[in-house]
């Protein structure tokens, strides 16, 4: 069975899905408009969710020009760690998600499909390279690129600050922040030559134990006069409680591979 024709709702869900560590800004030269840049990068990151766990609910809608469908999805991570879904229609468990940063697992029980992989799936759902770094950022409404690895340019405007790479390549990049809390309000990134493109936005945050925390996410993916969109709203969340990640393929489903 191809990712083609089985494309798992609850993987997609993850796609409407930062880095702590301590790399230094390349910023090159220290001009002011490099210096206005780094300002706002730090900013960016000063302003990331902390926590070591978190729980809570989403509520998903998908959409293609053939399909729309609403799941409910019960939601669970260990930050830089472990990310865990599981989704219900109508209280009936549909299926689950473990990613982890070496793989990429998932079962859906009404088709009896199941996926046990790396991040080669997601990456092609998106068009853009993914690891488990960039779907956590997706989540917690940081920039899927870490931003202090090349240059960018700064334009301010009513919206806030737009940044984009000063050397373009193959994947065109475009991460809009808020003025004030400086998390992301969109990003966009884009492969001309394919015809290919994923726009993330976050038209709502939710202030939680007096941390910024996305309330909403909406994803609308295209490739070619093909369109999906996704919208994500975030309920429930609690930091630093406890979690597990119950997750086991059951045997007779039939593996979906990545052509």
């Amino acid at each position: 069975m191809t990712l083609k024709f089985r494309v798992p709702l609850i993987i997609l869900s993850l796609l409407i899905i930062t880095s702590c560590g301590t790399r230094k800004a390349k910023m090159g030269a220290t001009s002011p408009e490099d210096a206005a840049v780094a300002a706002v990068v730090a900013n960016h990151y000063a302003n990331e969710v902390d926590f070591k766990t978190l729980q809570g609910r989403l509520a998903v809608q998908y959409q293609t020009e053939e399909r729309s469908q609403s799941v409910t999805v019960s939601f669970r991570m260990k930050k830089d760690d472990t990310i865990w879904m599981s989704g219900q229609l109508l209280g009936i468990p549909l299926a689950k998600v473990l990613i982890t940063p070496n793989s990429v697992q998932f079962y859906e029980k009404i088709t009896k499909t199941y996926f046990d992989g790396d991040f080669s799936l997601l990456s092609d759902l998106l068009g853009t390279p993914l690891d488990y770094q960039k779907v956590q950022n997706l989540l917690l409404g940081q920039t899927i690129y870490d931003l202090r690895e090349e240059r960018y340019k700064l334009t301010e405007s009513v919206r806030g600050y737009q940044l984009q790479p000063v050397a373009e390549n193959y994947l065109q990049k475009l991460f809009l922040l808020d003025a004030g809390n400086f998390k992301a309000l969109a990003q966009q990134l884009g492969q001309p030559n394919a015809n290919r493109s994923v726009t993330v936005t976050y038209p709502e945050y939710q202030k939680i134990d007096q941390q910024i925390f996305p309330g909403k996410i909406q994803i609308l993916a295209k490739e070619g006069t093909e369109n999906t969109r996704i919208d994500m709203a975030f309920r429930s969340i609690e930091f630093n409680v406890p979690v597990s990640f119950p997750f086991s393929i059951p045997s007779g489903y039939e593996e979906i591979s990545v052509e």
